[in-house]
Parts: structure tokens; sequence; C-alpha cells
């Protein structure tokens, strides 16, 4: 009965420890709202925010999530998880089975203004491709995204 106690005990305490690490991934409603509040401190000072995107500051990077701005070409404005993207075409970047999801999702912004939108993409956490969505809105001429990974 001891022993029973004991597993129960144990296995409870490493499904809690599993429940609290989840809750350190990014959720649907938080993509949405710090996109939201990029488009909106962009409309207010685009260049600083850009700035700020780029420089990872706490306002825009939360964990795994992260936003990404981009004009409708497809041109990298602003990345907070890699400068190197900055000021690069991405339009033709494809994912792991092909699919050129930034030219989609310039369609996308163009064509419904605020999108989830499905891909793969590699985890920085894990190193692993993994599915992702992506919340984007069409700011101006800009498009807002941060994404999350299906885990």
């Amino acid at each position: 009965m001891k022993n029973t106690v004991r597993i129960a005990f144990v296995l409870l305490s490493l499904l809690g420890g599993a429940s609290v690490q989840a809750e350190d991934f990014a959720t649907a409603k938080d993509a949405e709202a710090i996109v939201g509040k990029a488009a909106k401190a962009l409309a207010a000072d685009h260049e600083g925010t850009l700035k700020q995107v780029t420089g990872k500051d706490a306002k825009w990077v939360h964990g795994d999530l992260y936003v990404v701005v981009y004009d409708l070409s497809g041109k990298c404005l602003a990345h907070g998880q890699n400068e190197k993207q900055v000021g690069k075409d991405l339009i033709d970047l494809a994912d792991a089975d092909g699919k050129e999801f930034i030219k989609e999702r310039m369609q996308l912004a163009q064509a419904k203004g605020k999108f989830w939108q499905d891909y793969k993409f590699t985890d920085p956490v894990t190193k692993k491709v993994l599915p992702k969505s992506a919340y984007c809105e069409l700011a101006g001429k800009d498009v807002v995204c941060a994404g999350i990974y299906k885990r």
C-alpha cells in the first residue's frame, strides 16, 4: 500500500512538472495579443518599434514567442529572433515541405488583413522542425506576425 502511494505521488509530481513546462510555451491568445500590440506601436512609432523588435526588447519577445515584421513585398523589416534576417527579401523562403510560406503570408495579408497560417519551422529551443502557426495582421503597409509551435 505504501509503495502504491509513493508511486502515485511520484507520477503526480511528474505530471505537475510537465504542465508547468507546457505553460512556458506561447499560446494562440499570446500571439494574437503581441501582434495587436506591435501593430499599434508601429502606427505610433514605426522606426522605433522596428528597432525594439530586432533588439529583442522584452515587450516583443516572450519565451518562444517573438514578433516579425515584413513589408508587403516579403522583405523583413524587423525580427525578434534572428537579426540577420532584417533587410532580406524572404518572399521565396520555403518550409521543410517546400511551402513558400512568406509568399502565402503576403497574399493572405492583402486578402484577409488578420489571419492564422500553418507551416513548419525550426524550433529555436529543440532545434527540430515542428509544425507552427503564425498569427499575422496587416498594419498599414506592414505585415506583423508572431507564431506558436504545435508541441
